[in-house]
C-alpha cells in the first residue's frame, strides 16, 4: 500500500539525482551539469553558470521528419562521443519505462534509431556498453544487444513472456523493491548480468475492463498475494559473443523461495555482488558470486526480529578503498547507521556516530574522506544535510544552515564540490539555489536565505505539536486552524491518516496543512485539519519506533492514532461531535479501521483505495511487515478492516477504482459484503477502470474532489459553534 503523495513538494524533490523533464544530469567531473532547454541538451559550468549547447535541436531531427525528437531522458557514452536519446515514452504500471531510443554520433552528426522493425515504444532501459560500441535493451521480456556501427540486432535471451521475464521484473518486484531495469553491463563490455523472473506459477489477478469496448475483457496481472509463493528468480550472466548464459547458484528455500532485490558487478568483470533476502525479509546476506563457477559466498550476514529493508544501492555509493571495503546501512544498534565493512566481512567501522537515524545517503566523496547524508537528530519532522568522516573518527557535521529550519534536499555533484539545494518549511515555499560544499555558500544569489527572511510564520495557520498518549507514546503532528480562530468556540476536526511503514505525514515542509481533496478552503470554512505520525511510520526516531508495528498493522498504528485523538479532545476548542477521518491506500485502510474499531471517536470517514483484507495484498509488502499467513494468520485477520466492519456506527464513504492493479477492487467488494451482512448503511463510489491514483479520464479528479467535499460538509458540518 504505497502512500499516495499529496504534496507537490515531494515531486519537486524527486528530481534529485535523476533527469526529470526540467531536471539535470551531472557531468562526470562534477563541475557542471546538463539540462534540456528548448529541446536542446545544454552543458552548464559551475560555478560560473556559463552555458554551452552540446546537442542543438537540429541534430535531433530524424531524416525526413519535420520535428526534432522530444527528449525525455538522455545519457552519454563513456567517451562522450555519442548520446542516447529516450523519447515517445509509455507507462508500464507506474513508470514511463517503454519508449523509443535513438543514438546520435556527435562528430558524424548521425542520428540512428535503435530497434528498427520492432514495435513503436517497445524498448526498455537501453544503455551503452562501457566501450560505447553497443547498446543493450529489453523488448517484450527478452534482452537484446545492437551494434551501433552496423545496426545488427542480436537476441541474448529467448522465450520471454509475461510469465518468463528477462531483464526486467514482475509487478511485485517493481512495486515493492523499486526494481525496473533488470540487467547490468560488465565493465569490460563482454558480458551482461540479468535477472530472470519466473511468474509461471504465480496466480493471475484478472481485472475487468468494462469501458473500452462493448464486451468487457480481462486485464491479467501476475500478482502474488500474502501467503502465496513469490516468483522464483535467476541471476544469469550472458556472454555477448555467444549468447550463452551461465546461471549463478544462490541458496534459497525450495518451498518458501527468497528474493534478490539488488545486484551489480563487484567492481570487476568476473564477480557480482548481490543482496539476498529470505522470504520473511528478516535475514539478509551480501553475496559475492564468481561468474565462472556460478558459486556464491556470503560476506555479510544480518538478521532482525522484524524486517530488513532492501539496500538503496550496491554501486556508486557502495564500494570503498578500491573494492576492498564497502559501505553498508543497518539498524543493528537501534539506529539506522552507516558502517565501513571489509570485503570479507571480518572487520567493520561505525561511520555515523550518535543517537540518530541516517535518512538517506546523498553523496560519497572518498577522495575527500566523507560521506554526505540526511539526518535530523533533534526534530523528526525535518531533514538536514550532514557529513561524517569515512574512517569514523569524528562526530557528524551538520552542513545545512542553522537558520533554515525545515526540510532540505540536495543533488550533490560527483566530486561533492557543488549541489543543487532545495528548501521549504510549512510557511516557506519551495526554493532552489546552487551552493558550494562543504561551506554551503550560495552561488546564485542566496535564494533560500532571502526566501526564509521574507517568509512570515505568523501568517500561516499551521503549527506543529507533540502529543503523548495514555500508553506513553509521543507523536508529532501538525494542525491547521481555521481563519479567525476563536479558542472559546468549538470546531469540527478532520484527521488525515496514513499510519503504515511506507509513509510519514507530519513533515515540516511546504504543503503541510493543505488538503488537496477539498474544494474550497478548509480554514475559511471553519475546519481544524490534523495529522499525526504513529509508531510504525518511517520517522527518524530509531528502529524500535519503526518496527514496533511488526505483525501489528491494523492494531498498534490505529491505537496510537485513536489515543492521540483522545488527547487532542482535551483541547477546549475541539467539537467531539464533529470528528472526521480520511486517507488513501494505507490511509484508506486506517480510516476503515478507525471507523470500525473506535466508533466512539470517529463519526465520519472517507476511505479511498483501501485494503479491506490484508490477505489480498501482495506478498513482498504484507509479509515484510506482518510475517507469513501460514504461521500467524490471526495477525492478518486482527489487522484487517473487514474483521470489524460490523462495528460501524458513523457515516462512511468508500471510494475505489475498478482498474486498481495495486489494491485490487475485490477489497471493495469483500468490504461491501461484510457491511451488508451486518446491516450497515454506507455510501460507495466506484470509478470505472481507474487505477490506484483514480486520475484517468475526463473530469475524474474534479468529480472525486467534489464528492469528497460534499460528503464531508454534509456529515461533518464546518464552522465554529
Amino acid at each position: 500500500m504505497k502512500k499516495k503523495l499529496l504534496q507537490l513538494f515531494l515531486v519537486f524533490l524527486s528530481c534529485a539525482g535523476m533527469l526529470c523533464a526540467q531536471g539535470l544530469r551531472w557531468t562526470k567531473d562534477g563541475n557542471g551539469f546538463f539540462t534540456i532547454e528548448n529541446g536542446e541538451i545544454v552543458r552548464n559550468e559551475l560555478p560560473s553558470f556559463r552555458k554551452n549547447i552540446m546537442i542543438p535541436k537540429h541534430l535531433l531531427k530524424p531524416q525526413g521528419k519535420a520535428n526534432a525528437l522530444e527528449v525525455r531522458d538522455f545519457s552519454f557514452s563513456a567517451d562522450n562521443s555519442k548520446v542516447l536519446i529516450y523519447t515517445n515514452t509509455k507507462k508500464v504500471w507506474r513508470q514511463d519505462s517503454r519508449g523509443d531510443y535513438w543514438v546520435l554520433d556527435i562528430a558524424a552528426k548521425k542520428l540512428s534509431q535503435l530497434g528498427k522493425g520492432k514495435p513503436v515504444s517497445s524498448l526498455m532501459f537501453a544503455k551503452f556498453s562501457p566501450d560505447g560500441k553497443k547498446v543493450a535493451y529489453v523488448i517484450e521480456y527478452n534482452l537484446y544487444i545492437e551494434d551501433i556501427a552496423s545496426g545488427k540486432i542480436n537476441a541474448l535471451t529467448k522465450g520471454g513472456t509475461r510469465k518468463l521475464i528477462n531483464g526486467t521484473f514482475d509487478w511485485a518486484y517493481e512495486e515493492e523493491f523499486g526494481c525496473l531495469d533488470g540487467f547490468r553491463w560488465s565493465p569490460d563490455s563482454r558480458k551482461i548480468a540479468y535477472w530472470q523472473i519466473d511468474a509461471s506459477k504465480v496466480k493471475t489477478y484478472l481485472m475487468l475492463n468494462t469501458t473500452d469496448s462493448i464486451y468487457p475483457f480481462n486485464v491479467p496481472v501476475e500478482y502474488p498475494t500474502a501467503g502465496e509463493t513469490p516468483s522464483p528468480y535467476k541471476i544469469g550472466v550472458v556472454d555477448i559473443a555467444t549468447a550463452k548464459t551461465n546461471w549463478i547458484s544462490i541458496p534459497t528455500d525450495p518451498v518458501l523461495q527468497s528474493y534478490v532485490p539488488r545486484m551489480e558487478w563487484a567492481g570487476n568483470s568476473h564477480e557480482l555482488i548481490l543482496q539476498h533476502l529470505n522470504r520473511k525479509q528478516n535475514e539478509s546476506n551480501i553475496l559475492i558470486a564468481d561468474i565462472a563457477t556460478g558459486k556464491t559466498k556470503s560476506i555479510y550476514h544480518e538478521t532482525d526480529p522484524a524486517w530488513i529493508d532492501a539496500a538503496e544501492s550496491l554501486s556508486d555509493k557502495f564500494w570503498l578503498n578500491g573494492g576492498k571495503e564497502f559501505m553498508w546501512e543497518t539498524e543493528k544498534d537501534g539506529w539506522r547507521h552507516l558502517y565501513r565493512i571489509s570485503r570479507d566481512g571480518k572487520t567493520e567501522t561505525l561511520i555515523t556516530k550518535g543517537n540518530f537515524d541516517v535518512m538517506g545517503v546523498s553523496a560519497l566523496d572518498e577522495p575527500g574522506g566523507y560521506v554526505y547524508y540526511y539526518a535530523s537528530p533533534e526534530n523528526a519532522t525535518q531533514r538536514y544535510l550532514y557529513r561524517s568522516k569515512l574512517d569514523g573518527s569524528a562526530d557528524a557535521e551538520k552542513l545545512s544552515p542553522a537558520n533554515q529550519n525545515g526540510t532540505h534536499g540536495y543533488t550533490v555533484s560527483p566530486n561533492a564540490r557543488f549541489a543543487q539545494h532545495v528548501f521549504s518549511n510549512y510557511y516557506t515555499q519551495p526554493t532552489r539555489e546552487w551552493v558550494s560544499l562543504p561551506d554551503h555558500s550560495a552561488l546564485d544569489g542566496h535564494k533560500v536565505y532571502h526566501a526564509v527572511e521574507n517568509a512570515d510564520s505568523t501568517k500561516s495557520n499551521v503549527s506543529f505539536f507533540k502529543v503523548k498518549t495514555i500508553d506513553g507514546v509521543e507523536m508529532d503532528g501538525w494542525i491547521a486552524k481555521p481563519e479567525n480562530f476563536d479558542p472559546n468556540k468549538k470546531y469540527p476536526v478532520v484527521f488525515y491518516v496514513y499510519t503504515e511503514p511506507a509513509g510519514q505525514n507530519a513533515k515540516d515542509q511546504w504543503g503541510a496543512g493543505n488538503n488537496r481533496m477539498y474544494v474550497g478552503n478548509m480554514q475559511k470554512d471553519g475546519y481544524i485539519y490534523i495529522t499525526m505520525d504513529n509508531r510504525g511510520t518511517p520517522a527518524p526516531k530509531g528502529r524500535e519506533w519503526r518496527k514496533s508495528i511488526y505483525r501489528k498493522i491494523g492494531q498498534v498504528n490505529l491505537r496510537d492514532q485513536a489515543m492521540g485523538a483522545k488527547e487532542i479532545f482535551k483541547w477546549p476548542f475541539i467539537d467531539t461531535s464533529r470528528v472526521a477521518v480520511w486517507g488513501w491506500s494505507g490511509g484508506g485502510s486506517a480510516t476503515l479501521g478507525l471507523m470500525f474499531q473506535y466508533p466512539e471517536i470517529y463519526k465520519t470517514g472517507i476511505a479511498v483505495a483501501a485494503v479491506g483484507n490484508q490477505l489480498t495484498y501482495d506478498n513482498i509488502y504484507q509479509e515484510r511487515y506482518m510475517g507469513l499467513p501460514q504461521e500467524n494468520r490471526e495477525d492478518f485477520v486482527k489487522g484487517s478492516p473487514i474483521t470489524y466492519a460490523k462495528n460501524l456506527k458513523g457515516h462512511l464513504l468508500y471510494v475505489h477504482g475498478t482498474g486498481d492493479d495495486n489494491v485490487h477492487y475485490n477489497n471493495a467488494e469483500q468490504l461491501i459484503n461484510e457491511l451488508i451482512a451486518n446491516g450497515k448503511q454506507f455510501q460507495m463510489m466506484s470509478y470505472p477502470n481507474r487505477s490506484h491514483g483514480i486520475f484517468e479520464g475526463k473530469g475524474t479528479t474534479s468529480h472525486l474532489n467534489q464528492l469528497y467535499t460534499d460528503y464531508l460538509r454534509m456529515y461533518c458540518p464546518p464552522g465554529a459553534r
